[in-house]
């Protein structure tokens, strides 16, 4: 049982930040490696917020706005300064290095004792006696249920149909009167303002914040997608969000399975490494038998149109809308 609920509890909280790589990867096609450095960015501000006795609720909304900001950072030097989408990201990525570690004060620093969202009066009030121990993964249920449906509902206004659209076909965009830059830095900002909060709401979870938290966050934030958007690409009864949140969960529940196994914890870069490689081998496969095949398919919005925004028949070979 408490392998389950380790399982989900991380599971979930990696679902937010994999809901922020699903913004950039899937519908701007923008492989941020902000990523790396916006993680550890909100566990530390959570844990330094905390550690100075602030309240730790309000280290979330902290971490959302740091995100946001940073977001826009990349986005700006990208768009603005007409860096590379990926050199941008790697830019930013290496600053970052720097502020989680001064916001921080040091390399490590542990919370153990101190109240957090997870363990406070109120929460500890209503979790009594046994179901103490599910205080956790409910607590980040909501949090993830929140991120998620705040998420559907954006993405169905009319700002949420730009940000889509951008990633399909810039052209339509412009000819809309609408800038894509503005469009793109909007995407980038939201996205990690997802993955700072998701940081933010580990290191409580973990009680420590630490400066190697961050290098390999994109890659389970893009195996979460991959896991996602292959496994139920079918299932057509929840929305691509849905499927994001549990390739999550379903990512961490190889990882505990492995360490259970005997794998040593010292090898969990290393398993990261293989389970996207596998992942990723699988989901080209089945992307090429797809277009391989005679029959006309319907992509339903979690395939190669992530935005959902050509649901129309491909015929084979020519890749181009029917």
């Amino acid at each position: 049982m408490d392998l389950l609920l380790s399982v989900l509890e991380q599971g979930m909280i990696y679902a937010i930040m994999g809901l922020g790589v699903y913004i950039t990867y899937k519908i701007l096609d923008f492989p941020d490696l902000t990523v790396d450095g916006s993680f550890p960015l909100g566990a530390a501000i959570g844990a330094a917020m905390i550690s100075r006795g602030m309240n730790p609720l309000a280290s979330v909304f902290a971490a959302l706005a740091a995100g946001a900001a940073v977001g826009m950072c990349t986005g700006i030097i990208h768009v603005k300064f007409k860096v590379r989408d990926l050199l941008a990201g790697i830019i930013m990525m290496t600053a970052l290095y720097t502020v989680h570690i001064r916001i921080a004060g040091r390399a490590n620093l542990p919370i153990y004792g101190r109240s957090t969202i997870f363990d406070n009066d109120l929460v500890n009030g209503i979790f009594q006696g046994g179901f103490s121990r599910y205080k956790t993964v409910v607590i980040v249920l909501i949090v993830m249920l929140i991120s998620k449906y705040v998420l559907d509902w954006y993405m169905s206004t009319k700002s949420g149909f730009m940000l889509r659209a951008v990633g399909d076909n810039e052209t339509i965009v412009t000819s809309m009167g609408v800038d894509k830059g503005t469009v793109k830095i909007l995407g980038l900002a939201i996205s990690n303002a997802l993955v700072t909060m998701s940081g933010c709401i580990f290191a409580q979870q973990q009680r420590y914040y630490d400066a190697s938290m961050g290098p390999g966050t994109v890659v389970i934030g893009l195996a979460s997608v991959i896991i996602g958007t292959s496994l139920f690409k079918k299932v057509t009864v929840w929305r691509v969000t849905t499927s994001v949140i549990f390739g999550s969960i379903i990512y961490k529940a190889c990882v505990a399975i492995a360490i259970k196994l005997g794998l040593p914890s010292t090898d969990l870069k290393m398993i990261t490494a293989v389970l996207f490689l596998i992942i990723l081998i699988l989901s080209m496969e089945r992307r090429r038998k797809r277009t391989d095949g005679t029959d006309l398919y319907y992509d339903d919005g979690s395939g190669d149109d992530p935005a959902g925004m050509k649901d129309t028949a491909v015929g084979k070979g020519d890749g181009a809308d029917a």
